[in-house]
């Protein structure tokens, strides 16, 4: 499993990241985790709002702060 953590490092974006680690570990999944913070990057995804979750190459979640229970579910 491919996991991105789509945002400009800003708290929500770091607490993101940290949620989404709690989560996989919580639910014994091993997966590649990589932040983006190019805004470029970011745009090609279609994303207007961070922090946002992409999974697999498909965009999750914009705009908020999941729980990792709320991430849990995404897999």
């Amino acid at each position: 499993m491919e996991i991105k953590v789509l945002g400009t490092g800003c708290k929500k974006c770091k607490t993101l990241e940290e949620n989404v680690k709690k989560a996989l570990e919580a639910a014994n999944i091993e997966a590649s985790i990589e932040k983006v913070e190019d805004l470029k990057d970011i745009m090609e995804y279609g994303v207007m709002n961070t922090p946002a979750l992409v999974i697999n190459g498909e965009v999750k979640s914009t705009g908020k702060v999941l729980k990792p229970a709320e991430i849990q579910k995404l897999f």
